[in-house]
């Protein structure tokens, strides 16, 4: 198993499919290749600072190494994005949480993702009629 290291892939695996854990996103792109999996860890800064961020990733690191062997599809891209949980979980339950989240990102159905803003249809608010004619009402 490799390590995604270039931005361009963190941001193409963050587009594709994902599926949220209360520790983590996981998410998983398609390289459309037969190569081998490749794994990332994002964790920022908003989880705490750099030793709660290295202890973290090293939990996830071990989660990921003991899960991915059995459950990883090659030629994916995986990103897992931490959150403060993933320090307080226990770690039987992170890796529940994997086994669950990589079984529904290889789901034959694909999981969703997130909707474009544009495609999300927006109510009227209550003064748009009034707004439309000027704000003349009669």
């Amino acid at each position: 198993m490799d390590r995604l290291r270039k931005r361009r892939d963190f941001l193409a695996a963050a587009k594709a499919a994902r599926a949220g854990v209360p520790a983590f996103l996981l998410q998983a792109r398609d390289r459309g290749d037969a190569g081998e999996v490749r794994v990332g860890f994002t964790v920022t800064k908003k989880t705490g600072g750099s030793v709660v961020r290295n202890r973290i990733r090293r939990r996830l690191r071990e989660v990921v190494r003991q899960v991915m062997p059995g459950r990883a599809r090659p030629g994916f891209d995986y990103v897992l994005v931490a959150r403060a949980e993933a320090l307080r979980a226990p770690f039987a339950d992170l890796v529940g949480d994997l086994e669950r989240a990589v079984g529904r990102v290889n789901a034959p159905g694909k999981p969703k993702s997130r909707p474009k803003l544009s495609a999300i249809p927006r109510p009227e608010s209550p003064g748009a009629d009034a707004a439309a004619d000027g704000g003349h009402s009669q």
